[in-house]
C-alpha cells in the first residue's frame, strides 16, 4: 500500500519552477504622469471658470432690455460648463499619456487599459484638487464676512437680511406698514420671525401656534387688523415656499448639468490618455529605427 502511493507520487510530473520573477519591479501606474496631468487639468478648470465668469457678467446688465436675457445666460453657462470640462480634462489626459513610462513586454490590450486608467486618475486627482481649492476659498470667503456682517447690523439694526439670511427680505415684507408712528419691530422680534419662517422651511409647513404667533406680531408692529395680519402671513409663507421651492429646483437642474459635464470629462481625459500614450510609443519605436 504504502509502495503503490510513493509510486502514484513519483510518476506525477514535476511542475516547472520559475527562478525569476513573474510580477515588475515597477508599478503600472506611472504616478508622475498623472500628478502632472491632474495640476494641468486643475489650473485650466479654474482659467476656464475665470474666462467664462468674466464674459458671463458682461453679457448681463441690471437694466431691463439690456443685455441677454437671463435664459441665454444659463444655457450659455451650461454648455460652457460642459466646454471646459472637456478641454481641461483633454489636455491632462493627453500630456499624462505623453509623459508616462513606456512598458515594456505588454500586450497592446493592456497597454490601452493602462492609459484609459491613467486618463481616469487624472480627472479623478484633477477633481479632487479643483474641489478642495474652490472649497478652502469658499471658507476664507465665509470666514470673513461675519465682521462685515457685524458692522452692518450695527449701522442699521433695523435690517434683518444679515441677521436671517435669505429669509430677511419676507420678513420685512411681514412688518411693513404704511401707517406712520408705527413701532417697528426690533432686530430681535424680527429674528424671531425669522426663526419660524426657516422652521417652515425645513419642515414643510408652520404649526397652527406659530402662525397665530406670527398674526399677533405683525398686527402689533403694523397696525394692521387681525384678519389684514393674517392674510399678510399666509401670503408671506406662501411666497417663501415657492421661492425655496424655485431655488431647490435650479439647484437640482445645476448638479444634473454638473454631472454631466464632469461624466464628460471623465471620458475625454481617459480617451485623450490613449491617444497621447499611442502617440508617445510611437515615437519611441520611430526613434530606434
Amino acid at each position: 500500500m504504502a509502495h503503490a502511493a510513493a509510486a502514484r507520487i513519483t510518476a506525477q510530473p514535476d511542475f516547472p519552477e520559475y527562478s525569476g520573477k513573474i510580477e515588475a519591479s515597477s508599478s503600472a501606474v506611472s504616478w508622475g504622469a498623472v500628478v502632472a496631468g491632474a495640476f494641468v487639468v486643475s489650473a485650466l478648470s479654474l482659467i476656464l471658470l475665470a474666462l467664462g465668469s468674466g464674459v458671463g457678467l458682461s453679457s448681463v446688465s441690471p437694466w431691463s432690455r439690456v443685455g441677454v436675457s437671463p435664459s441665454t445666460v444659463k444655457a450659455g453657462a451650461i454648455i460652457w460648463m460642459i466646454v471646459a470640462q472637456m478641454i481641461a480634462s483633454a489636455m491632462g489626459g493627453y500630456l499624462a499619456g505623453r509623459l508616462r513610462t513606456k512598458w515594456v513586454a505588454v500586450h497592446s490590450h493592456e497597454v490601452y487599459f493602462r492609459d484609459t486608467a491613467h486618463g481616469f486618475l487624472v480627472w479623478s486627482v484633477g477633481l479632487v484638487i479643483t474641489a478642495a481649492f474652490l472649497a478652502s476659498a469658499a471658507a476664507s470667503v465665509v470666514a470673513s464676512t461675519p465682521s462685515s456682517g457685524a458692522a452692518v447690523t450695527i449701522a442699521t439694526p433695523t435690517t434683518s437680511e444679515g441677521i436671517m439670511g435669505a429669509n430677511g427680505y419676507f420678513v420685512d415684507s411681514l412688518f411693513r406698514s404704511d401707517h406712520t408712528g408705527v413701532d417697528r419691530a426690533d432686530a430681535s422680534v424680527r429674528a424671531e420671525a425669522g426663526l419660524i419662517l426657516a422652521k417652515g422651511l425645513r419642515e414643510g409647513y408652520v404649526s397652527s401656534a406659530d402662525r397665530a404667533y406670527l398674526t399677533q406680531l405683525v398686527a402689533a408692529h403694523t397696525g394692521l387688523s387681525e384678519s389684514d395680519a393674517q392674510g399678510r402671513v399666509s401670503e408671506v409663507l406662501m411666497q417663501d415656499r415657492q421661492a425655496a421651492d424655485e431655488a431647490r429646483r435650479a439647484a437640482a437642474h445645476f448638479l444634473y448639468w454638473l454631472f454631466l459635464a464632469l461624466l464628460v470629462g471623465a471620458f475625454c481625459a481617459s480617451f485623450a490618455a490613449t491617444i497621447g500614450g499611442r502617440q508617445r510609443d510611437a515615437m519611441v519605436a520611430a526613434a530606434r529605427v
